[in-house]
């Protein structure tokens, strides 16, 4: 377990410059390296107390994505940094190798709606913009044997509490994460429903009612959850198909981490929202909740024509929003991407940025080239001709694929 031991003025004066603002006290960074999660626990929970911002941020979460996806202890890396003795930020990182660049980067990838540092908040933002750069740089600079730094999806404020990550490498501001926080189901109602939506929401309910027999209920048994999870997976592979859309969770094998989440040992919170039609499964919501902040991580509806006509994904969500605030729910987490749910029921909005430290040469272009893609996938995102055409591309990759494999066979 390396370690390094600097004070906060001498890493201010060897890299942020002389017109950087003074630090006021002449504080101690120590920065700790660890290669097992279990090492890290009383830290990482003690930085968990002030509440986290994605199951992303949850220790119960990543212990079980490492173990589930069977990442190499070589690869692990928790960072801790110190000031005065004190841990003041935590780094969980996964060394990988993306296209020949060797990155460190967040755990779960895409699997989350956004990550961030584990940081004791007032601690933080009470050492400034100095003292936070120097924090990060000591913390970064504890990182060897990678390119690059790559810390995606990370919010421009934690609570109401801005600027704690702006000194933390480059970034790069491309999404939005969408939030709904009220104190109530009468509160939501009132400020985000006009007549014409709920007359909307009760045509829509009395369609799908004449259809059969709704129910809606949270499952909390296992062994029903698994086969509520399964329905999920295939009514998302059906709706992956149809967009053209590759399915992140088949062709990367990460339906056992969904699965094992539900297990009562995974320390996680799973909360399994679901509408049926006589009987059947027409839509559901896979959520962890953390204290009082609950976070949809996938939802999914039928992909019959017939029920479709009856909106029961919108049905589904409804319910959820009229019973989540008055189960002691604060905030509903949507996560990134604009939808119309999330602008019917969201009335908190994160903008989200991607942070890029290069570490060599390599990392300086990868940096550069993944700054110009994500630019233009988001003008790509605005710009329904280019959609369709990148619809038409992945949706012709796939039968290549498919083609190529079934040669193989």
């Amino acid at each position: 377990m390396p370690t390094i031991a600097r004070t906060m003025d001498d890493i201010a004066g060897e890299e942020i410059g002389a017109d950087a603002a003074p630090v006021t006290a002449r504080l101690a960074v120590t920065v700790r390296v660890y290669n097992r999660i279990e090492d890290v626990e009383p830290i990482w929970r003690a930085l968990s107390q002030g509440g986290l911002e994605s199951p992303g941020q949850s220790f119960d979460f990543i212990r079980l994505w490492v173990i589930n996806r069977q990442i190499a202890q070589a690869d692990q890396r928790y960072v801790v940094g110190e000031v005065d003795g004190v841990p003041v930020a935590l780094l969980p990182l996964h060394r990988k190798s993306v296209h020949g660049v060797r990155l460190y980067t967040w755990f779960p990838g895409a699997h989350a709606g956004c990550y961030a540092p584990l940081v004791d908040v007032p601690h933080l933002n009470a050492l400034g913009p100095t003292g936070r750069a120097a924090l990060w740089q000591a913390m970064i600079g504890a990182l060897k044997g990678a390119d690059l730094v790559y810390l995606r999806s990370m919010p421009d404020r934690i609570g109401d509490i801005e600027g704690l990550f702006d000194e933390l490498g480059d970034a790069l501001t491309v999404e939005t994460l969408y939030r709904a926080q009220f104190e109530s189901w009468e509160q939501c109602d009132r400020e985000q429903r006009s007549r014409s939506r709920r007359k909307h929401d009760r045509q829509q309910g009395d369609r799908l009612a004449a259809l059969g027999d709704v129910g809606f209920e949270t499952v909390r048994d296992p062994a029903e959850a698994h086969a509520v999870l399964d329905t999920m997976f295939a009514q998302r592979s059906a709706r992956f198909r149809a967009q053209g859309i590759r399915d992140i969770f088949v062709c990367d094998n990460i339906t056992g981490f969904y699965h094992a989440a539900l297990e009562p040992g995974s320390g996680l919170n799973v909360r399994l929202h679901v509408l049926r039609l006589d009987g059947e499964i027409v839509a559901a919501r896979y959520n962890i909740v953390v204290g009082d902040r609950m976070f949809c991580l996938i939802s999914s509806m039928s992909d019959c024509g017939h029920i479709q006509f009856g909106s029961p994904g919108k049905q589904c969500l409804l319910r959820v929003m009229q019973t989540v605030f008055d189960d002691g729910i604060a905030f509903f987490d949507m996560g990134a991407g604009f939808t119309d749910e999330k602008r019917h029921w969201c009335n908190v909005q994160v903008p989200l940025r991607q942070h890029y430290v290069p570490l060599s040469p390599l990392g300086v272009l990868a940096m550069s080239t993944h700054r110009n893609f994500q630019r233009l996938r988001a003008w790509a995102k605005n710009n329904a001709a280019v959609k369709s055409g990148l619809r038409s591309l992945n949706q012709l990759r796939d039968r290549l694929l498919a083609r190529r494999k079934s040669d193989q066979l």
